[in-house]
C-alpha cells in the first residue's frame, strides 16, 4: 500500500502563480508549493506519497471544458485529476456523463467559490447523474476561511442530500464539516459518507481530533492535506503523532483511497 492524499490542488503552469497568490489574499493562508505539477510531485516524494487527487473548481460554467483538457494531460498513475462541473451549467448532468464515459474517477464542488447550497433543487440533476455513473462526489463541508460563516454546506444539509441519494458516493472534506466539528460529532458519523482529514489538525487538539476521528467508521476515513495550503509530509507526521494505532493509520493514509478509487 502506498500513501494516497486524496485533497490536492494544483493548476496549469500559465496559472499556477496567479492562482495561488489570489487564493493567499483571499483566505489568508501560506501556500507551501508554487501551484504546478511540478512542484506537487516534488512534495509528493518528499513525504513519500504514491498518488494524489487533484480537485479542479470549476467558478463558471465555461470552465468545465479547460478543466477536461488540462485534466486529460496530467492524469497519471500517480495523479488523479477530479474535474469540476458550475451548477449553473445547464448540461452539467451530460457532461458528468461524459467524464464517466472517459474514464474520470470523480468531481469536485465548492458551495462558497460555486455559489449554491449543498441540499438545493438545482443540484439534484447533478447529484442524480452522479449517483448513476458510480463517481466519486467530493464537496467542501463546513465554513470557509475566505467567506463569511454561512451555513451552505452544514451537516444538516449532508444529511438531507444524502437522504436524498443514498446510492451517491459523497466525501465530505475537512473532517466533515470545517470549523464544525460539534454539528459533525453530533450528526455525521454514522451517515453513509466518506470524510477526508485535510486541513483539520492545525486547527483541532491532538484528544479533540483523535476523538472525531475514531467516531467515523474505519473504511470510510481518508488522508488528505489540502496541499499546497498544507505541507503534505508535515500533514502525515502530525496524523501519525495521534496515536491511531498501525490498523488505523494504514487505512487512513492510503487502504481506504485504494479500495475507493480502484472499485
Amino acid at each position: 500500500m502506498s500513501i494516497v492524499d486524496f485533497h490536492v490542488h494544483a493548476f496549469p503552469d500559465s496559472l499556477a502563480e496567479r492562482a495561488t497568490a489570489r487564493v493567499e489574499r483571499a483566505a489568508g493562508v501560506r501556500s507551501f508549493q508554487n501551484g504546478t505539477i511540478a512542484s506537487l510531485l516534488a512534495s509528493m516524494d518528499k513525504a513519500g506519497i504514491g498518488r494524489s487527487v487533484i480537485l479542479s473548481i470549476a467558478t463558471r460554467p465555461s470552465q468545465f471544458e479547460p478543466i477536461l483538457e488540462w485534466s486529460q494531460t496530467i492524469r497519471s498513475p500517480r495523479i488523479v485529476p477530479f474535474l469540476s462541473v458550475h451548477p449553473a451549467d445547464p448540461q452539467a448532468a451530460e457532461k458528468i456523463q461524459l467524464a464517466a464515459s472517459m474514464g474520470f474517477k470523480g468531481f469536485k464542488f465548492q458551495p462558497y467559490y460555486q455559489e449554491f447550497s449543498l441540499d438545493e433543487e438545482r443540484m439534484f440533476p447533478i447529484y442524480e447523474a452522479m449517483q448513476e455513473t458510480g463517481l466519486i462526489c467530493v464537496s467542501h463541508t463546513g465554513f470557509d476561511t475566505s467567506h463569511p460563516y454561512v451555513r451552505v454546506a452544514d451537516p444538516p444539509r449532508i444529511l438531507r442530500v444524502l437522504e436524498r441519494f443514498p446510492g451517491l458516493t459523497f466525501v465530505a472534506t475537512h473532517l466533515g464539516a470545517w470549523q464544525d466539528w460539534d454539528l459533525v460529532a453530533e450528526l455525521l458519523p454514522k451517515a453513509r459518507l466518506w470524510t477526508d482529514i485535510s486541513y483539520t489538525l492545525p486547527f483541532l487538539p491532538a484528544e479533540r481530533a483523535r476523538s472525531l476521528i475514531t467516531a467515523f467508521p474505519t473504511d470510510r476515513l481518508l488522508f488528505g492535506s489540502d496541499s499546497p495550503w498544507a505541507d503534505q509530509a508535515e500533514s502525515i507526521r502530525m496524523l501519525r503523532g495521534l496515536g491511531l494505532g498501525p490498523t488505523l493509520e494504514k487505512a487512513i493514509l492510503g487502504g481506504n483511497a485504494e479500495k475507493l478509487l480502484d472499485r
